[in-house]
């Protein structure tokens, strides 16, 4: 059992790699391909925006300015149970610095609950926020 376990968290820190590795590279350079990297169900929420189904998310992440997201760290864990009608399916948690447009890099951090169907990962669920700065 810890064996299997193992295994299912390397598999998960692999695909956490693989996955954000596509999903910032399309969201920085191919914005208008992102929407396959969805669920047609997926829900997204950004800095408290709630968006849902992938066609309402690719005009959302359409109509934002030009990105570009630098990870800091990622950490991705499976789930275990039946929590997507059965399927292989990963928690990933990602933090870097985004940059909008002619803004300043900001911190970010952003959830992600994936899961494969057939030999492809989709989104479930995406919560992205954008972090505040206080200068003490």
């Amino acid at each position: 059992m810890e064996d299997e376990i193992r295994e299912k968290i390397d598999q998960a820190c692999r695909t956490g790699e693989e996955f954000t590795k596509v999903y910032y590279e399309s969201l920085d350079k191919r914005r208008h391909l992102i929407s396959k990297l969805y669920l047609d169900t997926a829900t997204m929420i950004w800095n408290g925006n709630g968006v849902d189904g992938k066609d309402a998310i690719q005009k959302f992440w359409i109509e934002l300015p030009s990105s570009d997201h630098n990870i800091i760290t990622l950490d991705a864990q499976p789930i275990t149970g039946p929590a997507v009608a059965n399927q292989l399916t990963f928690l990933l948690k990602v933090s870097g610095m985004a940059k909008y447009q002619d803004k300043s890099p900001r911190p970010f951090n952003q959830n992600f609950l994936i899961t494969a169907i057939g030999d492809k990962w989709k989104i479930v669920s995406d919560c992205f926020r954008m972090q505040e700065v206080i200068d003490n």
